[in-house]
């Protein structure tokens, strides 16, 4: 079982750009796929970014797609997301979540076991 740490959470003007990190513990990384979820106040959990654990598959959602970018670095056990052009509708608690396996990427948090404690994006207008 691995465990993950967020960090790079913070305030942003709209327009701006910020980087969330997910360490990840353990040696398996490479087995594990990843996403990346947020949660507003009073909404859902939904998946805003995930990844493959090693064919290569990315999901996206449409309201960040060419804004958002999920990446992975096998060598540091960390996985990223790049978040460009942020909007005030970006504002959420941000998770990264983990799961062994799999052909494509996950896109529901039921098919993850392992969750970060999250971390807060602000998005000023």
């Amino acid at each position: 079982q691995v465990q993950l740490v967020e960090s790079g959470g913070g305030l942003v003007q709209a327009g701006g750009s910020l980087r969330l990190s997910c360490a990840v513990s353990g040696r398996t990384f490479s087995r594990y796929a990843m996403g990346w979820f947020r949660q507003a106040p009073e909404k859902e959990r939904e998946c805003v970014a995930a990844m493959s654990a090693s064919t290569g598959f990315t999901y996206y959602q449409d309201s960040v797609k060419g804004r958002f970018t999920i990446s992975r670095d096998g060598a540091g056990n960390t996985a990223y997301l790049q978040m460009n052009s942020v909007k005030p509708e970006d504002t959420a608690v941000y998770y990264c979540a983990a799961a062994i396996g799999g052909y494509f990427a996950k896109v529901s948090p039921s098919d993850y076991t392992t969750w970060g404690q999250g971390t807060q994006v602000t998005v000023s207008s």
